[in-house]
């Protein structure tokens, strides 16, 4: 370890002490990362910003509506927890009409019986303070019932009454049962369903977690059930994924490629003019192997600070342009791919270095 460290001094000394070498071997490396990202990364960021849109839960969905000669209760739910792949679950009873127990007569805004394990992807909070006789409602169900401040109590034709527990943050995957009235049940009720709503774990995995989630229904008449999927866009994830990423990865390597064969030429001619000075050290001792690490760390150095570099500038250009970012991930691996081709780059000169000998280089012309 402490060899290791003294090799990695002397290389940075001896990086400071070439300004010119430096310099160069910085912007060639800078330039790389620079490359790559303003192509190949701003291809990686649209294509993670276009699956990211497809990946989002109304994209993983799987609508099933159950007539009511279906019947079809909530104990479905103890099934499909069985099963894997399936991210969430839940159950909405058939829409019951319910006005503003304040004004009789009013506008009737659907409200349905909801049983599911996480309340917070229907918009509710993580643990409702009642369940059963408590609702909670969009803007849009509130705005017709005459509730701006979500404070009240709501009645249907029968005379049952629920309170109004407040406003409820609708996802985009629901906007389907607008205008929403959602009364959570406890998980031990059973009661009729008329739609139930499963996310899968993944696009791909709609089609079998929809097949799978058919299966356990267990209904009196699958002919009064129909399934609505979002499969078209799983494979349409699977194509944008495939196309995108095929050429991204393409046009990385052949930068890579390009820039490794231009670097390996110009650290050549860079150590070639510094060979008295590895001539000196071969004199003084110094075995050819040390010489070897001590350019290859050298340029281990100067190629992080010149990735570092050329990726900064080049992500705050994309920010600047509104472009969307490659991930993290990518800019690091970039980051340790062009400090390898800059390793990799150096070992023919270094190799080519250690074995002149001293004798001929010390010998003035």
């Amino acid at each position: 370890m402490r060899r290791a460290l003294a090799v990695a001094r002397e290389a940075a000394v001896s990086a400071w002490a070439s300004p010119v070498a430096t310099t160069i071997t910085i912007v060639m490396i800078a330039g790389m990362c620079a490359a790559v990202l303003l192509t190949s990364g701003r291809t990686v960021g649209a294509e993670q910003a276009v699956i990211s849109s497809i990946d989002s839960a109304g994209t993983r969905s799987i609508v099933i509506r159950a007539e009511p000669a279906a019947n079809l209760n909530s104990s479905v739910l103890d099934r499909i927890r069985s099963l894997g792949g399936v991210e969430w679950a839940g159950a909405f009873g058939s829409a019951n009409d319910v006005q503003n127990g304040a004004f009789p007569g009013g506008t009737r805004v659907p409200l349905r019986l909801v049983w599911a394990d996480d309340w917070r992807i229907i918009g509710l909070p993580r643990d409702p303070a009642r369940v059963g006789d408590i609702a909670w409602g969009s803007q849009a169900a509130l705005d017709q019932l005459g509730m701006p401040d979500s404070i009240g109590t709501i009645t249907d034709t029968d005379g049952i009454g629920f309170a109004v527990g407040g406003l409820l943050d609708l996802p985009a995957h629901l906007a389907f049962l607008e205008p929403a009235l959602f009364a959570p049940q406890p998980p031990d009720s059973v009661g009729p369903v008329s739609v139930l709503v499963v996310i899968a774990e993944r696009p791909d995995l709609v089609a079998p977690v929809a097949s799978a989630v058919t299966g356990v229904l267990a209904v009196d008449d699958p002919t009064k059930v129909t399934v609505q999927t979002s499969a078209a866009l799983a494979t349409l994830r699977g194509l944008i994924e495939g196309q995108l990423g095929a050429f991204g990865r393409g046009l990385t390597v052949g930068i890579l490629l390009l820039t490794s064969a231009l670097a390996a030429a110009i650290l050549y001619g860079l150590v070639m003019l510094r060979r008295k000075d590895f001539g000196r050290r071969r004199a003084l001792g110094a075995s050819q192997r040390l010489i070897i690490a001590l350019l290859v760390t050298q340029t281990g150095l100067i190629s992080a600070l010149g990735a570092i570099t050329g990726s900064t500038v080049a992500l705050g250009v994309l920010a600047s342009t509104g472009d969307p970012l490659p991930g993290s991930a990518y800019v690091a691996g970039l980051i340790v791919l062009a400090v390898a081709v800059g390793v990799i780059a150096s070992l023919l000169p270094a190799i080519a270095a250690a074995r002149r000998e001293p004798i001929r280089e010390l010998r003035v012309p």
